[in-house]
């Protein structure tokens, strides 16, 4: 088994609502997905953004688009208008989640 960093196999963009986070994840190539699907699971995503504390995280799959969404809760500091974190609106976020650890069988 090799370790590789999710951003080998996957694109990500964040999005923002009040304090709410929405990062969505895509796979750079369909053989990629299953993997991402079991190995990229609300847990694991909940267990990245410990620190950042949120109050839940939900995945949404995308089997078509070999792509899945995760929604973290309260993640924001209170979002654009309630915080003084420089990065508010959390666009940072999809780079957290792109450092995660992902065993493959093969080299991306």
């Amino acid at each position: 088994m090799n370790s590789v960093l999710l951003h080998a196999l996957a694109h990500a963009r964040t999005g923002d609502k009040g304090n709410r986070s929405s990062i969505a994840l895509v796979a750079y190539e369909a053989k990629h997905w299953p993997l991402l699907v079991e190995q990229v699971t609300a847990q694991r995503v909940a267990a990245l953004f410990a620190d950042r504390r949120p109050s839940a995280v939900r995945r949404y799959l995308l089997p078509r688009l070999h792509a899945m969404n995760f929604v973290l809760d309260d993640v924001l500091d209170g979002g654009v208008n309630g915080s003084l974190n420089l990065d508010s609106h959390g666009k940072a976020l999809s780079g957290l989640l792109l450092t995660l650890e992902i065993q493959s069988e093969t080299s991306p």
